[in-house]
């Protein structure tokens, strides 16, 4: 498919009466693509699918528009959305350790490219602790320096390790053998069921 395609059958997806912030909806985003305006439809269905309950198909097709018109950012948040669905996604609030304090000395970035191992309470079969990994993107920031604070989304690698994690849990990431900060789990959105082709 071509990226008019991919953005009309997204559009699709959506349901008609949904609408961004700023009341934006699908039948808004026909407009754009009747004038060939693709990069601002695609930006406007990113828009339109944050927070709600949207299929995989949705980001799969936004993400190869993405691809297709060399959006790199858009392509990389659109495929982590389809990881959140396949995997699941934790959101916590994540304090990292001060700089002097814990291995991080520079800051890290928010895109989604770190993936930190943690521990969320597993023991190994010799009664130590055991981690898990799992992939963390900053909300609303490039960019968490060490001592900082911020929401993120945090995507198992393996979901059934994260099955007991609950809302007020603490939780510890790790970069080595050291606490690399400290997070409360705010939310947590079980794997989708994905229907198999």
């Amino acid at each position: 498919m071509d990226v008019p395609e991919l953005l009309e059958s997204a559009s699709l997806l959506v349901p008609e009466e949904t609408a961004t912030d700023n009341d934006i909806t699908v039948r808004d985003i026909w407009d754009y693509l009747a004038h060939d305006e693709w990069e601002i439809a695609l930006g406007l269905l990113e828009e339109l699918g944050d927070g709600r309950s949207i299929p995989l198909a949705f980001w799969e097709k936004l993400a190869e528009a993405a691809e297709q018109l060399r959006l790199e950012r858009s392509a990389a948040r659109c495929h982590w959305r389809c990881s959140e669905i396949r995997n699941g996604v934790i959101r916590a609030d994540l304090k990292l350790r001060p700089a002097g304090e814990g291995r991080r000395t520079t800051p890290i970035s928010g895109a989604g490219v770190l993936r930190p191992v943690w521990d969320i309470g597993h023991l190994s079969p010799t009664g130590e602790r055991a981690v898990s990994v799992a992939a963390l993107r900053v909300e609303g920031m490039p960019i968490l320096e060490p001592g900082g604070q911020a929401a993120v989304r945090l995507v198992p690698l393996t979901p059934s390790h994260w099955t007991h994690v609950q809302p007020g849990q603490q939780i510890t990431m790790h970069e080595d053998r050291t606490v690399a900060g400290t997070a409360v789990v705010l939310e947590v959105h079980r794997p989708a069921a994905v229907p198999r082709e």
